[in-house]
């Protein structure tokens, strides 16, 4: 997959067939429709195009509601070349700038213009450019003078009728449904950050943790405790108890969740890494204990149901 983030990079096409969306989390909606945009493709002999922006828009345009990101940009890039569905990915800024585009500039500029796309697929319900003013019909209509069809699809559903959705995984997290949330997905639900140096809390009682600092703006789940993983820079997936929360049996008021990975059957230094966290499934909710001893058993209960999880995988 050749990724351009510049428009004067422009890629020299015969032609191609484009998808414009966030595609945040890559899930298997968003599967559905690169493959028949890959279908297309290959009826027309045209190469796979879709344009993407470097943050969700919703960040610039309403920054005070904007989700949180399923996917950072780096894992959304990953997910798109894993598919092998998609030839060209363009990258755009999304800024003040871009977000004052009108939606037939947008058109014109990127579509025609860089891309000469020859057919565009998106959702039916999909909506561009300054004010969400452009849409299918648009498209249509500016299609018919500029050379490109366009086919817009509806939204996929599983066979039980749940439509596959970014905010449905979203909201799936928020529950703590790890698991709801990879049936939509296709995959275990994975943030990324850094190993930081901690309390070293978990140490003293007998469990060392390696505290990941994930980006504010990433997806978490709800607070607790999950059976997991943890990938750090070797690239070797091990299995991990994880505890998501703000540690109420010691703190009162702690602002934030700290994400803490314990390795099982593990030593050795992880500070300072890059890490993958992947929740597989939630083992209970956070509480909160009278004492150190009954949270230290609840620790070591916890780490055998959480061995109990993994041990199929």
């Amino acid at each position: 997959m050749h990724v351009v983030r510049n428009l004067d990079a422009c890629p020299d096409l015969p032609g191609s067939v484009v998808t414009i969306g966030a595609f945040d989390g890559i899930h298997l909606g968003h599967q559905a429709l690169l493959r028949q945009v890959r279908e297309k493709g290959v009826e027309r002999g045209l190469p796979t195009a879709l344009v993407t922006f470097d943050r969700h828009p919703a960040q610039v345009v309403r920054p005070e509601t904007a989700p949180k990101l399923l996917t950072n940009l780096d894992q959304r890039l990953e997910l798109l070349e894993a598919t092998g569905l998609v030839d060209q990915a363009v990258v755009l800024t999304f800024d003040d700038d871009r977000r004052q585009e009108s939606a037939e500039n947008f058109v014109t500029e990127v579509l025609r213009g860089c891309l000469r796309a020859r057919l565009v697929v998106v959702g039916a319900d999909f909506h561009f450019g300054n004010a969400r003013r452009g849409n299918v019909a648009l498209l249509e209509r500016m299609g018919r003078d500029l050379g490109f069809d366009v086919v817009g699809i509806e939204l996929v559903s599983n066979p039980g009728e749940v439509t596959y959705s970014s905010t449905l995984v979203r909201r799936r997290l928020a529950d703590g449904d790890v698991r709801g949330a990879a049936e939509i997905l296709g995959r275990v639900h994975e943030v990324r950050g850094t190993v930081v140096e901690g309390d070293r809390r978990g140490r003293e009682l007998g469990f060392p943790t390696a505290n990941v600092a994930v980006p504010e703006e990433i997806c978490l789940p709800a607070a607790g405790i999950y059976a997991g993983t943890f990938t750090g820079s070797d690239g070797v997936e091990r299995p991990a108890a994880l505890s998501l929360g703000r540690r109420p049996t010691f703190y009162t008021d702690q602002p934030y969740l700290l994400l803490e990975a314990y390795l099982l059957d593990f030593e050795g230094d992880l500070y300072g890494q890059t890490a993958a966290v992947g929740f597989v499934d939630r083992i209970r909710a956070e509480e909160r204990f009278d004492s150190v001893d009954a949270l230290v058993a609840a620790m070591h209960r916890d780490i055998e149901a959480v061995r109990r999880v993994l041990e199929p995988r």
